[in-house]
């Protein structure tokens, strides 16, 4: 879980006006880039940021701890992005199977030909952040939701599943197929990934059965998420197969890029409108007290 919802969490307890208004300022930053990440529009996810906080304050005090609150705000801010360009939002629809994902031997033999450290990698370096967004914006949005929710957002398998109302099962597997997808277009993006021949369909069926399975495995080892025994045997694998030390290098770096994707919001914009959610949380805190004071004083 991302940190500021923590933080938020915290600052809401303690209820006085300066604590108040930096807990929303990270919610409001929260609800913003999560929706970017989704949506890839900068005036969508100010208008959803906007949106559900407004909804969420007269419940923000009612929320018990940062897992409650979690849950809450991703469920307002998934429900409202899919009503920003909704024809954007929901995409084809196409699954990805995974033989679609996983590499052929002809992209395999062009990531165990990789070098690093020249100045077409610092080139490439710059440009990674926006080939990022754009590879996460191209996959289909059931993947992208729990992408983004896992490794942009922090949130846990089992947290996820309960925001989206799906078993832990699937979670993992949209979270495998996601990274893949995000991984498979990044290549293409830096033109790592040759242009693929009728022939090179059959290529991937030439693969070992130990390295299929593997691929399709590797976010459960990779999130330590297999018992011993088999984290041991793909362990043992990987160290003597050079095309899936490659493959899973490839991937792990797809992931990190991921974790340390962040998108700042205006702060001018942000500032004015913080203040204003600020007066009108303290507006709906003083409310109560106001109306059981006056039933006291009727009694």
């Amino acid at each position: 879980m991302r940190t500021e919802l923590i933080q938020a969490s915290e600052l809401l307890q303690k209820k006085t006006p300066e604590a108040i208004e930096e807990a929303i300022g990270l919610l409001q930053n929260t609800v913003f880039s999560f929706s970017m990440k989704m949506c890839g529009h900068r005036q969508d996810a100010e208008d959803t940021a906007q949106e559900v906080l407004f909804r969420s304050l007269k419940h923000l005090g009612k929320l018990e701890g940062p897992n409650a609150l979690a849950a809450w705000l991703y469920t307002v801010a998934r429900n409202r992005c899919h009503r920003m360009r909704r024809g954007k939002f929901e995409g084809t629809g196409k699954k990805l199977s995974l033989n679609e994902l996983i590499p052929d031997d002809a992209e395999l033999k062009g990531l165990l030909l990789k070098t690093e450290g020249g100045p077409e990698d610092a080139a490439i370096h710059g440009e990674e952040h926006r080939f990022l967004h754009q590879s996460v914006l191209q996959i289909p949005t059931p993947l992208r939701m729990v992408l983004v929710l896992h490794d942009m957002e922090e949130l846990t398998t089992e947290q996820i599943a309960a925001v989206l109302d799906l078993q832990i099962g699937t979670v993992r597997v949209r979270l495998h197929r996601a990274r893949l997808a995000v991984r498979k277009e990044m290549s293409r993006l830096l033109k790592r990934q040759p242009e693929k021949k009728a022939a090179d369909k059959r290529a991937i069926t030439e693969r070992s059965a130990e390295c299929r399975e593997l691929f399709a495995n590797l976010s459960e080892y990779l999130d330590a998420r297999v018992e011993p025994r088999t984290c041991e045997q793909m362990r043992v694998h990987i160290e003597n197969c050079p095309a899936c030390v490659a493959f899973l290098k490839d991937l792990r770096a797809a992931i990190d890029r991921c974790r340390s994707f962040e998108v700042a919001c205006d702060l001018d914009a942000a500032q004015r409108m913080r203040a204003l959610m600020t007066q009108e949380y303290l507006r709906l805190m003083e409310t109560p007290k106001k109306a059981r004071l006056a039933s006291s004083s009727n009694r």
